[in-house]
C-alpha cells in the first residue's frame, strides 16, 4: 500500500497549512491577484478571432485571400416576392409594381447598397411565380444587424399596400438582428441564471447561508481572474464569445465543486470531534491533495482541444484549463485561509431544518456514523448504504445490469450523423424567419446558402482567366450541381472574384454537399485548372460545414490518444495502482458512451425529444460530440478521484477493501450528490433555450453527469472493484521507477502536526 512515513507531506497539505497560519496574507495574495488578471487583461484588450482564423481547409484559404486583398464583403439582403396563388406571376403588372416598391423603399432608408431588380438579374424562379430583390447592406457586415431595422420596417410597409403577394426579407443582417432579439438575451440570462441556482442548492445541501456562499464567491473570483487572463492569452490565441461561455460553465462547475469537496470534508471531521484547526489540517491532507490530482487530470482532458487544430476549439481548451487551473489553486490557497478566518461563523445564517444539527435531532441525534455530510449526507448515506448492500452482496450481477444497461443507453451512437445545423433545423418554426428561409430554398434551391468559388489571379481580367470564369459558370449549371444563377463579384485592383453558386439540394446538406463535391473535384479542375496561377478555394455554408467535419474527423484520434493517455498515466502515478488506472478510464469511456447515445437517440432519430422541449433533427451539431468527449471525461474525473481516494484513504487505516469501498462510496454519496445535482441544474438551463445545439449540449452534459455520479460511481465502481478485491491495488514493481505522485496520509497521521521535513525529501502531491 506504499509509503507510510507521516513525515511526507503533499503540496496540498503544505498550501493549507501555510495559509491556515498566514490567513490574512492569503487573501490579500488572491485578492491581488484577481485584480490584477482583470487589470491587466483590460488594460491588453481581447484579440477577437477571424474567419480566416476559425475556417478550416478551402473555407479558411478563402477567408485569407479576402482578407489579405483587404476585402470586406457587405451583408447582403434578399426581399422575397412571391405571388399568393398561381395566377400572380412576375410577369404581372401588380407583381412588377410590388418589385419597383420594394427597391424604392429600401433605397430610401439610405441604409443600403447595389440594390438589383430580379428582372435584370434573372432571379425569377421556374414557376415564375417568385423573384428576388437583391442588395448589400452599408457600413461592416459585422454590425449590420444593428442598422437594419429600418430596412425591414420599409418592406413590412410594402406588404401593407400590396395584399396579392408576399414580401419577406431575409439576410445575414436580418437573421443576425432576429437571433439577437429572440435568443441573445435569453442565452445570457441562462448564463447569470446558473449562479442563483448553484447557490440555492447548496443552501439545501449546507443549510447556512455563509457556508453556501463560500463555493460561489470562490468560483467566481476565479472566473474573473481567468476573464483577465483570457484576454492577455488572446494576444497568443484569439478567443471568441463562445469560449468566454464554455469557461464560465466549466469554471462555475469546478470551482463550486472543489471548494464544496473541501468544505464538506473539514465539516465532517469537525462533526467528528476534531478541533477546528485539525479538520482543516485534515481537509488539506486529503481532499485538497485531491483537488490537485482532479484539476490535473480535468486540465489534462481540457488540453486535448489544442490537438483539434481549430481555432475555436483551441480558443475554448484554454479558456477552461485555465479555469479549472486557477479553480484548483484557490481551493488549496485562499479557500483554507478564508475557512480559518470564519472558523464556526462558516455556520452563520442557519437555514431552520435545512442545516445538519437539526437533521440530526430530527434523527434522533443518529446518522450511521456520516455526522457532518448535511442533508445529502445523511440522506444519501441511508440509500446508497442499502444500494451498496445489495452490489457488494452480488457484484457480478451487479456489474453485468448495469454495464448492460449503459451499454444499450450508448448503442444508438454507433449510428451518430453529425453536421452543422441549418437554420431550419437549430429554429424549427419558433420564427418566422425560418419560413421565410425555406420559401426561398423552395424557390431557389441554394439560393439563400450559395457556395462561394474565391478567384484570385495574377490579372483577374486576363483573358484565360475570364474565359475560365464563364466556362465555370456554364460548367455549373450543365453538371446539375447547380440550377443557376451563377453570378460573379469582380474586385479588379485587388485581382480577386468572387462567383457565387447556388447548390442544388438547398437546406438538404446531404444533397447539397453533393452539389458542393461535383463543383469541387470536376467543375472547378476543368476550368479554373486549366489557367496557371489561379487559386479558387470553395466556400459557403455547405462548405464550411463540411470542412469542419473533416477536419474535426482527423482530429479525434490524436485528442482521444492524448487525453485517455495522459489521464491513465496521472491515475497510475497518483494512486499507484494499474488496476485503478485502467477501470477509471474504461468507467469514463462508458459514460461519455451512454452520453452519446442519449444524444443520437433524442436528438437524431426524435425518441423523447417532447420531453425536453426538443425535436429530432436527424443530426448532432458538428462540434459537440468532440467537446463533450473532453469536457465530460475531464469532469467524470472529479466524482471518481473524490470516491477512489476515500476508499484508497481507508483502505490503509486498515479496513478490508470490501469494507472501505462501503465507506468510500457512502461518505462521499453527499457532497457527489450535491455536486452532480449543481451540474446538472447548470446545464439543464442551456437545455432550455431554443436554439436546438444549445439543447443538444445542455441535456448531453445534464445526463451524462447524472449517470457518472449514480450509475456508474454508485454501482459499477464498487461493484468492479468488489469483484477485484485486493487486486485493486496491483502495481508492478517494474513500474516503482515512475514518479510517485501518492501521498500516504490517513486523518489520524494528518491530525498531528507534522515534523519539519528533511534534506532530500520527497516533495509528493
Amino acid at each position: 500500500m506504499g509509503n507510510r512515513d507521516t513525515r511526507v507531506r503533499g503540496i496540498a497539505a503544505r498550501a493549507g497549512g501555510w495559509s491556515a497560519r498566514h490567513r490574512w496574507a492569503a487573501v490579500g495574495i488572491w485578492v491581488l491577484f484577481v485584480v490584477l488578471a482583470m487589470g491587466l487583461g483590460s488594460a491588453a484588450g481581447t484579440v477577437e478571432l477571424k474567419d480566416s482564423d476559425q475556417l478550416s481547409g478551402e473555407t479558411g484559404r478563402a477567408a485569407a485571400i479576402a482578407e489579405e486583398a483587404g476585402i470586406d464583403e457587405p451583408a447582403g439582403e434578399t426581399v422575397l416576392v412571391q405571388g399568393r396563388d398561381a395566377g400572380v406571376k412576375a410577369t404581372s403588372t401588380e407583381f412588377r409594381a410590388a418589385v419597383d416598391a420594394v427597391m424604392k423603399a429600401v433605397e430610401g432608408t439610405g441604409k443600403v447598397t447595389n440594390v438589383t431588380s430580379p428582372y435584370d438579374t434573372d432571379t425569377i424562379s421556374k414557376d415564375g411565380r417568385s423573384a428576388l430583390v437583391q442588395f448589400d447592406m452599408r457600413g461592416e457586415a459585422e454590425t449590420a444587424g444593428e442598422r437594419v431595422e429600418p430596412v425591414l420596417k420599409a418592406v413590412e410597409g410594402v406588404q401593407k399596400d400590396h395584399g396579392s403577394v408576399l414580401i419577406e426579407e431575409i439576410g445575414g443582417a436580418s437573421m443576425n438582428k432576429t437571433f439577437d432579439d429572440a435568443f441573445g438575451n435569453d442565452f445570457k440570462q441562462a448564463e447569470y441564471s446558473a449562479v442563483p441556482v448553484a447557490l440555492g442548492i447548496l443552501l439545501v445541501a449546507f443549510g447556512a447561508l455563509v457556508a453556501a456562499l463560500v463555493p460561489v464567491l470562490l468560483a467566481i473570483t476565479a472566473i474573473v481572474a481567468t476573464m483577465g487572463l483570457m484576454m492577455l492569452v488572446s494576444h497568443i490565441q484569439p478567443m471568441d464569445d463562445t469560449s468566454s461561455s464554455v469557461m464560465l460553465l466549466v469554471g462555475l462547475a469546478v470551482g463550486v465543486d472543489y471548494c464544496l469537496f473541501y468544505l464538506r470534508r473539514e465539516r465532517e471531521e469537525r462533526a467528528a470531534g476534531r478541533d477546528p484547526e485539525t479538520a482543516l489540517r485534515i481537509a488539506a491532507a486529503t481532499s485538497g491533495r485531491a483537488i490537485i490530482v482532479s484539476g490535473v487530470t480535468v486540465c489534462v482532458a481540457m488540453a486535448g482541444m489544442l490537438f483539434t487544430g481549430i481555432a475555436t476549439f483551441k480558443a475554448m481548451g484554454l479558456a477552461s484549463l485555465m479555469v479549472v487551473a486557477v479553480a484548483m489553486v484557490g481551493s488549496v490557497t485562499v479557500l483554507p485561509a478564508v475557512l480559518s478566518l470564519l472558523g464556526t461563523r462558516v455556520e452563520k445564517g442557519r437555514i431552520p431544518f435545512l442545516h445538519p444539527d437539526k437533521r440530526r435531532k430530527s434523527n434522533g441525534g443518529s446518522n450511521n456514523g456520516t455526522s457532518g455530510n448535511g442533508r445529502s449526507g445523511d440522506n444519501g448515506s441511508r440509500f446508497w448504504t442499502s444500494v451498496l448492500r445489495v452490489v457488494l452482496a452480488k457484484p457480478a450481477i451487479s456489474l453485468v445490469v448495469a454495464a448492460g444497461a449503459l451499454l444499450a443507453i450508448a448503442a444508438p451512437a454507433l449510428g451518430m450523423k453529425t453536421q452543422n445545423l441549418t437554420l431550419d433545423q437549430e429554429f424549427g418554426d419558433s420564427l418566422p424567419i425560418v419560413a421565410t428561409y425555406e420559401r426561398v430554398n423552395e424557390a431557389f434551391p441554394g439560393g439563400s446558402d450559395p457556395a462561394e468559388v474565391v478567384v484570385k489571379a495574377s490579372d483577374i481580367n486576363s483573358a484565360e482567366v475570364k474565359s475560365a470564369i464563364a466556362d465555370f459558370r456554364e460548367q455549373a449549371v450543365s453538371s446539375g450541381a447547380s440550377r443557376g444563377p451563377v453570378e460573379v463579384t469582380v474586385h479588379d485592383s485587388q485581382n480577386v472574384a468572387f462567383v457565387y453558386v447556388p447548390l442544388v439540394g438547398g437546406s438538404n446538406l446531404d444533397k447539397a454537399e453533393k452539389s458542393l463535391e461535383i463543383i469541387r473535384d470536376e467543375v472547378r479542375p476543368a476550368t479554373f485548372g486549366k489557367v496557371d496561377g489561379v487559386e479558387a478555394p470553395v466556400t459557403g455554408q455547405v462548405a464550411g460545414s463540411k470542412d469542419f467535419n473533416d477536419q474535426l474527423v482527423s482530429a479525434v484520434a490524436p485528442v482521444f490518444a492524448f487525453v485517455v493517455v495522459f489521464a491513465f498515466l496521472l491515475m497510475l502515478l497518483s494512486f499507484r495502482s494499474l488496476t485503478i488506472a485502467i477501470t477509471s478510464i474504461v468507467l469514463n469511456l462508458l459514460s461519455v458512451g451512454a452520453a452519446y447515445g442519449i444524444l443520437v437517440a433524442v436528438f437524431q432519430h426524435g425518441w423523447g425529444a417532447s420531453l425536453v422541449g426538443a425535436e429530432g433533427v436527424g443530426a448532432i451539431i458538428t462540434w459537440l460530440p468532440l467537446f463533450l468527449f473532453v469536457i465530460l471525461f475531464g469532469l467524470s474525473m472529479d466524482y471518481h478521484v473524490f470516491v477512489v481516494s476515500r476508499i484508497r484513504e481507508a483502505r490503509m487505516r486498515g479496513l478490508t477493501t470490501r469494507d472501505a469501498i462501503q465507506h468510500g462510496v457512502v461518505t462521499t454519496a453527499g457532497v457527489i450528490t450535491s455536486a452532480a445535482v449543481i451540474m446538472v441544474a447548470v446545464f439543464a438551463i442551456f437545455g432550455t433555450l431554443s436554439m436546438q445545439s444549445m439543447k443538444q449540449m445542455g441535456v448531453g452534459l445534464a445526463a451524462a453527469v447524472l449517470i457518472d455520479a449514480t450509475i456508474i460511481r454508485g454501482v459499477l465502481l464498487p461493484a468492479v472493484m468488489a469483484l477485484l478485491g485486493e487486486r485493486n491495488w496491483y502495481f508492478p514493481k517494474w513500474l516503482n521507477r515512475l514518479p510517485d505522485l501518492s501521498h500516504d496520509e490517513s486523518p489520524e497521521a494528518a491530525a498531528s502536526p507534522p515534523p519539519p521535513a528533511v534534506e532530500g525529501e520527497r516533495l509528493r502531491v
